[in-house]
């Protein structure tokens, strides 16, 4: 060590002295040779700070370099240390996010493909083995072994189109069709719509809408879409001599939806999981996909859907649809 310090310390002379060697012949010859030496001090000094703060920068931005490229790689998982200047360590945080996004990015394409084959396959196995039954002359050819067939391929287009509206909604890229609706007229259509389905089950469907709704301005038949998929859950889980009712009213610069019912109810380990896509109960027929797009089509109105509800005290869906600047001065 002491061999060491001695070596440092005999270097670090030198380069004193040159640099008070190269001073001194810069000012020439006038200067004296302390001042000049000083001022090489100094010079070192600086040199030295200057070091050590690219060495606290070329730490972290190396890392960030790295795990750029273990990124690009596909390895969303990687995250760095928030180390050095206040700007790099900024750096570091944004990059951390961002990767974060990404990660939970690629988790939910990865669940959302497995989701998708996953609901695929099932009419796809009923149409190839009715389709080969008949072709073996297992069945015949008529209109009762024909039907079953039709009527997957329903439902894989109806699965198709709600995976193709989902997508452009979250994506942002669905196109609305606005025109100003009387809402209420919207609500009470609809309602009337599955007017026989709730007496046949014995369900009270009622209908409460206040005169103090502004004509909106929006895709009536994007809205349509998504009463009668919450009416279509509510009816569904509503028992016998049951309840459900839509309303609406007007809230600041808002006018809120409500469909309430007197059914099951979910509970509360699945409450936050019903928007999920190709997430249902295990008594739904459905194939989960909408209240996410319902959620999604309001959401492209500038809304939002929450929803609240325990086991067997019913469920209440809320949306809430934006009134325009123009309509609300009317």
């Amino acid at each position: 060590m002491g061999c060491f310090f001695l070596f440092m310390f005999l270097i670090v002379a030198s380069l004193v002295g040159f640099v008070a060697w190269l001073i001194g012949s810069a000012l020439g010859a006038g200067r004296s040779a302390p001042g000049a030496i000083l001022i090489g001090l100094l010079v070192l000094l600086v040199l030295a700070m200057l070091g050590r703060v690219v060495r606290r920068l070329a730490a972290p931005v190396g890392d960030l370099i790295e795990a750029s490229s273990r990124i690009e790689a596909g390895d969303f998982s990687t995250r760095v240390a928030e180390s050095g200047p206040r700007e790099v360590r900024a750096l570091a945080r944004a990059f951390n996010a961002m990767s974060a996004r990404l990660e939970e990015t690629e988790q939910q394409r990865r669940s959302a493909l497995a989701d998708v084959s996953h609901e695929l396959r099932t009419p796809l196995t009923v149409i190839q083995g009715n389709l080969e039954a008949l072709l073996d002359g297992v069945y015949p050819a008529d209109a009762a072994h024909l039907e079953p067939i039709l009527a997957e391929t329903r439902i894989l287009e109806r699965l198709i189109d709600d995976l193709r509206t989902l997508t452009l909604a979250e994506a942002g890229s669905l196109v609305l069709h606005r025109e100003p609706t009387d809402l209420g007229t919207l609500l009470k259509e609809v309602a009337a719509s599955y007017r026989n389905q709730a007496e046949q089950a014995g369900i009270d469907l009622t209908v409460a809408v206040t005169e103090e709704i502004p004509t909106l301005d929006i895709d009536p038949a994007r809205i349509r879409e998504v009463i009668s998929n919450l009416l279509t859950n509510a009816l569904r889980h509503t028992p016998r001599d049951g309840t459900v009712e839509l309303s609406a009213a007007p809230a600041d610069n808002l006018v809120e939806v409500t469909v309430h019912d007197t059914g099951s109810g979910i509970p509360a380990d699945q409450l936050d999981r019903i928007f999920d896509r190709f997430y249902r109960s295990a008594d739904s027929p459905g194939s989960g996909l909408g209240l996410p797009i319902a959620k999604s089509l309001v959401e492209a109105h500038g809304g939002t859907m929450t929803a609240s509800s325990g086991t067997g005290v019913g469920t209440v869906i809320r949306f809430t649809l934006t009134v325009a600047a123009h309509t609300a001065s009317t």
